[in-house]
């Protein structure tokens, strides 16, 4: 569904004549808030790549402004080990160049440690879906949960209206969103990119 869609269905499952399309809007806004600080599925992963050029080393990236969660940075295929903020701090000072080990969060930018001076980071994170603008718009969320967004939006209507259906579109939204997130956990623990790898290695 796209953004009109999906207001369209809305509002005739609201059924009520007195929720003009901007108050839809925003009942819909409001469903893709709270989706967006529950919900953490494939479609919302991304991945950020930094090229390092600096003679005098890179202390720190800037996130993306879309990031919600990062799953991991990567330097070079090496893993990246999250620190408090008090040891990068004292770390840094040392002003060591090499390959990153460490980082934290500061605001908008991670801090890393030691500074890289040439390879890539790759940041792979959970991202925000692309925003729902003009009524043609659609995302990946819109496309395959259009149910879930709509009862999680109808949830606020209720409140809004004191629509006495609430208790029926919360149950409808938490189930909804169960399965999306419920469907994603799964296919990380199973199907065949989960193989058990051996302990040892024997040559003939």
């Amino acid at each position: 569904m796209n953004k009109g869609e999906l207001r369209a269905h809305f509002i005739a499952l609201l059924n009520r004549s007195d929720c003009p399309n901007a108050l839809a809007d925003t009942f819909i806004s409001q469903a893709l808030g709270r989706i967006l600080r529950t919900l953490r599925i494939p479609s919302m992963e991304k991945q950020q790549a930094y090229a390092v050029d600096s003679s005098g080393g890179l202390a720190s990236l800037n996130l993306p402004s879309d990031l919600l969660e990062t799953i991991d940075i990567y330097y070079d295929g090496e893993g990246l080990v999250r620190i408090p903020m008090h040891e990068m701090v004292a770390a840094q000072k040392t002003g060591q160049l090499g390959s990153p080990r460490f980082f934290t969060r500061e605001q908008g930018t991670f801090l890393l440690h030691p500074k890289p001076i040439s390879g890539s980071i790759k940041l792979n994170y959970y991202a925000e879906f692309p925003a729902l603008v003009n009524d043609s718009d659609n995302n990946s969320l819109t496309n395959s949960a259009s149910d879930a967004i709509i009862y999680t939006a109808l949830g606020y209507s209720s409140d809004y209206f004191l629509d006495d259906r609430s208790e029926l579109f919360e149950v409808k939204s938490g189930m909804f969103l169960r399965e999306l997130q419920d469907q994603a956990d799964t296919a990380e623990q199973s199907g065949g990119t989960q193989v058990m790898r051996p302990t040892a290695l024997y040559e003939d």
